[in-house]
């Protein structure tokens, strides 16, 4: 047989090798999993905000309102943007007292860019869920909570409901079956937002908020 015939032969000849054994990702998260109830979790994602700098308030469904208008006048904030279409942002709106103005993410951005911009200095979005293990907050941005609003204000508000803390990122997933579908754009946020020079200098607000404000809401009557 010669040289060219062997090429070929080997060429021609399937190579099949044996499909490698997938790990078992469930079972390793499952045992390795901290066995933690929604107080448990709550801590630990408080830890972890608190060392990024950034601020907390554990709120009651029937208090959250006016707790995040209190912390924001105290502040000094002029307007708070909210979504449209939402149950927080309408329940907020509802509690207007003229003192701060509540703006609706209602037209599009071209109609309104300077004033976002330049004029709107806080937003409040609900967050998804959050990710105890990392202290990651996670927002589902939608027409009705575009991406702008956890972006361009100085003071981002992001209410949170605690019975939505997941104990690692893969439990997220899975609980929530995020291979069925996600948005363009999701996010996991675990701080203000935060850069450095080349002489390590931290510097705040750079890229994104200044200040991240997280509203952990317990159900009403559970709070320690």
């Amino acid at each position: 047989m010669s040289a060219r015939e062997q090429i070929l032969n080997r060429l021609r000849k399937p190579n099949v090798t044996a499909q490698p054994i997938l790990p078992d990702v469930a079972h390793w998260f499952e045992s390795h999993r901290r066995a933690e109830d929604v107080a448990q979790r709550t801590a630990r994602l408080r830890t972890a905000l608190e060392a990024v700098h950034t601020e907390l308030h554990d709120v009651t469904h029937a208090n959250w309102a006016d707790v995040l208008l209190q912390v924001a006048t105290a502040k000094g904030l002029h307007q708070i943007l909210i979504g449209t279409n939402t149950p927080h942002g309408t329940e907020l709106q509802a509690r207007e007292s003229g003192a701060i103005q509540i703006m609706a993410y209602d037209k599009p951005i071209d109609s309104w860019r300077d004033l976002l911009f330049d004029g709107v200095d806080s937003a409040l979005t609900l967050a998804r869920g959050a990710v105890a293990e990392t202290g990651s907050l996670i927002l589902w941005p939608s027409p009705d909570e575009p991406r702008l609003m956890s972006l361009v204000p100085s003071t981002h508000f992001v209410l949170l409901d605690v019975d939505t803390i997941h104990a690692d990122f893969y439990a997220v997933m899975t609980a929530e079956g995020w291979s069925k579908g996600m948005p363009t754009n999701a996010l996991l946020i675990c701080g203000p937002s935060k850069t450095a020079d080349i002489q390590q200098t931290l510097a705040y607000g750079a890229h994104g908020p200044k200040e991240l404000v997280v509203l952990l809401r317990h159900a009403d009557g559970s709070m320690a």
